[in-house]
C-alpha cells in the first residue's frame, strides 16, 4: 500500500500559525489525537489547524478535520473516514511544575457513527528538581465523555489518569493508574488515539471493553551514558500492567520490554541516522474472551 500522509500549506506570523491540508496531529501524549506512528501507515488528518501564542505562557489551538485517513490502508472500508471533528484546546504554563491544558473534542465520524463522541477534560503536567540529582515529574488528567452526532448510544463515562515519576542518573521510575469508564454496555473510547502507546503493547485494549478498564502500571527506563560510544544512548524499558474492569472482570496482566539505540552515520551516506529497536509484549489473560498473547518486533529505521 502507498499512501500520502502529508500535503499541506501553512502561514505563520503575528504569533499565530494556520496549517491547511493533510497533516499529522500529535497532541499531548496522543491519548486522544495522534498519528499512530508505530504503524507502517500514519493516521493523517485532512484538516485546518490553527494556534495562537501571542500572550506569554498561553497557547490557544483550534482544529477542524473533514476526513481522517486511518492506518488500515486504501483497500480497507475504514481506511478513510468522513468527519466533522472539532478540536479546541487552551494551555497555560503557570510554572515548571504546573502546565495545564483544557480541551474539548467533538469527534464526528460520519461513516463510523458508533465511535462519535464529545469529550471535555483537563490535563496537567509538571517537573521539579528535588535536589542536584533527583527530579520529580507527573501527569494528571480527568475527562468526561458522552455520545455525539449520529451515535445512537446514550451514555456518559469518565476518564482519569495519574502518573508520578522520579528520575536520576538516567533512570526513570514511574507508577501510573488509568481508568476508562464503562457500565457493561458503553465505555469511554479513544478512536483517534495512538492507542499502541497506552494499555500495553500487546494491543489487547485498542478499544475499551464494555465494562471499562482500570490499568495500574509501573514503568522503569534507563538510558545508558558515559560508558562507551557504541552503547551510550541505548534505552532499556520495562513496563508491568495489571488490568481490571471498572464494573467487573479481571482482564489479566502484561509485561513489556524494549531496547532502542540510534547511531549516527558518516556524512557521505544518504542517511543521517539508523535507528534500531527490539520490543516484546507478554499478555497473560484471566477472564474470557481475552486470550494469552505474545508479540515480538525487530525494527530498523533511518533518518534522512
Amino acid at each position: 500500500d502507498t499512501a500520502n500522509n502529508q500535503a499541506w500549506v501553512s502561514w505563520a506570523g503575528h504569533d499565530a500559525e494556520i496549517k491547511v491540508g493533510r497533516q499529522g496531529l500529535n497532541l499531548d501524549n496522543q491519548r486522544f489525537i495522534g498519528t499512530v506512528g508505530w504503524r507502517q501507515n500514519d493516521q493523517a488528518y485532512d484538516s485546518v489547524f490553527a494556534s495562537y501564542k501571542g500572550i506569554e505562557n498561553l497557547n490557544v489551538e483550534y482544529g477542524y478535520a473533514w476526513n481522517i485517513k486511518r492506518v488500515f490502508g486504501n483497500d480497507n472500508p475504514a481506511g478513510d473516514v468522513d468527519s466533522a471533528t472539532h478540536i479546541a484546546r487552551v494551555g497555560y504554563k503557570f510554572s515548571d511544575w504546573l502546565n495545564a491544558t483544557a480541551y474539548g473534542l467533538l469527534i464526528d465520524l460520519e461513516t463510523l457513527p458508533g465511535s462519535s463522541s464529545q469529550t471535555y477534560g483537563l490535563r496537567t503536567t509538571g517537573k521539579v528538581a528535588i535536589d542536584d540529582v533527583w527530579t520529580f515529574s507527573y501527569q494528571a488528567e480527568a475527562a468526561t465523555q458522552s455520545d455525539y452526532a449520529n451515535n445512537t448510544a446514550n451514555y456518559s463515562q469518565e476518564y482519569y489518569h495519574v502518573a508520578p515519576a522520579i528520575s536520576a542518573h538516567g533512570v526513570t521510575l514511574q507508577a501510573g493508574y488509568e481508568v476508562l469508564g464503562g457500565d457493561g454496555t458503553s465505555a469511554f473510547q479513544t478512536p483517534l488515539a495512538t492507542a499502541h502507546a497506552h494499555n500495553g503493547w500487546a494491543d489487547k485494549f485498542l478499544s475499551t471493553p464494555a465494562n471499562g478498564l482500570e490499568d495500574a502500571y509501573v514503568k522503569l527506563s534507563y538510558k545508558v551514558a558515559d560508558m562507551a560510544k557504541w552503547v551510550d544512548g541505548t534505552t532499556f524499558t520495562a513496563v508491568y500492567h495489571d488490568y481490571e474492569g471498572q464494573e467487573t472482570g479481571n482482564f489479566g496482566t502484561e509485561w513489556n520490554f524494549a531496547i532502542a539505540k540510534s547511531y549516527s552515520l558518516p556524512s557521505w551516506q544518504p542517511f543521517k541516522k539508523i535507528n534500531l529497536l527490539a520490543k516484546y509484549a507478554d499478555y497473560n489473560a484471566k477472564d474470557a474472551p481475552f486470550t494469552d498473547t505474545k508479540k515480538a518486533w525487530v525494527q530498523v529505521g533511518v533518518n534522512f
